[in-house]
């Protein structure tokens, strides 16, 4: 069984989990609304091997969340990565933020819809079934009361994360349920590697790049 260390940085949630198969063995997290990714990171990393009781020779893997997310914490969950992978000579593992969150939720009829906010009414969002299959591509999208439509017309859509909170007022179809408190978490994380990992799904270690969905734009803070 592979022991694969996981890195989610692409919400505001700075979590590190380490799963050995499909075994737990370590989580940290910080979900609070301000990014502590730069600050936190390393040091969780530091804690899970400890609480694991591993040393960093004992990895098979390291996994990163590859988005779409937020532009800085990706940068930082991937270079983290890659200069682990690098040192340790490991391969690199990317898994999709927006699986990740349909995992939390468990359905058996209608379709999950993992999003999160990518400021006023756009949203990166993904559309998956109860089998957590992905029914519809990974886009960014300006929510209206017609998103999502054709879905709501059929059963239950659970609209999941930073975005869904934003979308109660626009999207008033009696089968729309929100769980505005779902985050990317390595939890969910180290079950997809394990996953890719156990198929082969590695990464090209120095090409890749997260998935950013759209150009980086700086904002200029307000006086």
């Amino acid at each position: 069984m592979a022991t694969i260390l996981n890195l989610e940085t692409a919400s505001t949630n700075c979590s590190v989990s380490i799963y050995r198969g499909d075994r737990l063995l370590a989580l940290r997290e910080d979900p609070s609304p301000e990014y502590t990714h730069g600050e936190l990171l390393h040091v969780f990393m530091a804690e899970a091997m400890e609480e694991a009781g591993l040393e960093w020779a004992e990895l098979d893997a390291v996994a990163v969340s590859k988005g779409p997310g937020s532009y800085t914490g990706l940068r930082i969950g991937v270079a983290a990565a890659k200069g682990l992978c690098f040192a340790l000579d490991l391969p690199l593992i990317g898994a999709p933020t927006l699986e990740g969150m349909a995992l939390q939720v468990p359905i058996r009829e209608g379709v999950l819809i993992p999003m999160l906010d990518a400021r006023r009414m756009e949203v990166y969002a993904a559309v998956f079934d109860p089998g957590y299959q992905q029914v519809a591509p990974t886009r960014a999208l300006i929510i209206d009361g017609r998103s999502f439509g054709e879905f709501a017309e059929k059963g239950p859509v659970h609209l999941l994360g930073s975005g869904a909170g934003k979308c109660r007022e626009v999207l008033t179809h009696p089968n729309f349920h929100f769980h505005p408190g779902v985050q990317p978490s390595a939890r969910e994380l180290g079950v997809l590697s394990a996953r890719r990992y156990a198929k082969g799904q590695v990464e090209d270690l120095a090409y890749f790049e997260p998935f950013y969905l759209k150009d980086f734009i700086a904002l200029k803070k307000k006086e």
